[in-house]
């Protein structure tokens, strides 16, 4: 690889490929050049069932973008973010140019470590509260992407969306085209991508709210009974929103992962469109719902695999 700035790339391209995606499908595609990186979904690994719109996908791509900036902050370089930049190539999410050199701050040296030990924790949380101060830290993360996170017991959300999570859970069960998607990314042993056995979490046993089964063990196990869930909303959609939504919520789980909490997503309501729509008009017609997740102090779990840089990289000549 010939580049300018190879140690840096390297660096930005691991950090990258440790974002969230549905299902771990890892959607994104990473095209190389001198000084250059641009950040290109892939539409090979676009979950149809649950995915048509692409807007999880989206979500993925910008949350690898985030981690993509900050290893380069932390590699002492600054960049410059062009989104969409190709209106003929609408793949094409965001063109990143490495610029001159950086000093990193504390706040992007802190992110930036989280984001190796951050994954989502499928097992029950402990009863322990969620401090008032990680709550605030935790939204202004999301606030400083432009989007917002609405926690859903201090509005008085909780019981409503929690029965919204319920039902759509319930009809993605009944869904032979979403299981068979399901299985599809369920690994019992092996691979560097899809939701592995061990990271899948127990069969939910009660608690307010089930958390998606990916077959690790068929034992039940209860959930915890008042979760903190959020909600991430931003003002208007569409595929540059999505994008910056994506941003948004890596920016908000890796500040939760520096304050040693943990997170895992309710994407059932976000796959189905009715209830997305039901879940936008409880938190009002300017917000537009991109990702649910719970947050809370979880038992030690383990990161899921990623594909090697190789597999996700095109050098431009």
């Amino acid at each position: 690889m010939i580049l300018t700035e190879a140690p840096v790339v390297t660096a930005a391209l691991e950090a990258a490929v440790r974002a969230p995606s549905p299902h771990n499908t890892q959607p994104w595609l990473f095209e190389v050049g001198s000084d250059v990186i641009g950040v290109v979904l892939d539409e090979d690994r676009v979950l149809e069932v649950c995915d048509p719109d692409r807007r999880e996908a989206r979500l993925s791509c910008g949350a690898a973008l985030l981690n993509l900036e900050l290893a380069i902050a932390v590699a002492g370089r600054s960049c410059d973010v062009e989104f969409l930049p190709e209106k003929d190539r609408p793949e094409l999410l965001a063109r990143v140019g490495i610029g001159p050199r950086h000093r990193a701050s504390a706040a992007e040296q802190r992110l930036a470590a989280s984001i190796r030990v951050r994954y989502s924790n499928r097992r029950p949380f402990a009863s322990t509260p969620v401090p008032a101060g990680a709550r605030h830290a935790v939204r202004r993360a999301a606030g400083d992407e432009g989007a917002k996170l609405v926690l859903l017991d201090e509005v008085g959300l909780l019981e409503a969306v929690a029965g919204l999570i319920r039902r759509a859970d319930h009809l993605q069960t009944l869904d032979d085209r979403f299981q068979a998607e399901l299985r599809a990314w369920t690994r019992e042993s092996g691979g560097n991508d899809g939701v592995p056995a061990y990271a899948g979490g127990p069969r939910p046993s009660g608690g307010l709210l089930p958390v998606r089964h990916h077959g690790e063990s068929e034992q039940a196990r209860e959930f915890e009974r008042d979760p903190v869930v959020a909600v991430l909303t931003t003002p208007t959609d569409g595929p540059l929103a999505q994008i910056r939504a994506g941003r948004a919520m890596q920016r908000a789980l890796l500040t939760a992962t520096s304050l040693g909490l943990s997170a895992s997503f309710y994407s059932q309501p976000m796959e189905i469109p009715s209830a997305r729509a039901v879940l936008r008009s409880l938190l009002g017609e300017n917000a537009h719902p991109q990702a649910v997740f719970r947050l809370g102090y979880g038992f030690p779990g383990s990161t899921t695999p990623r594909r090697p840089v190789g597999d996700v990289l095109r050098i431009m000549r």
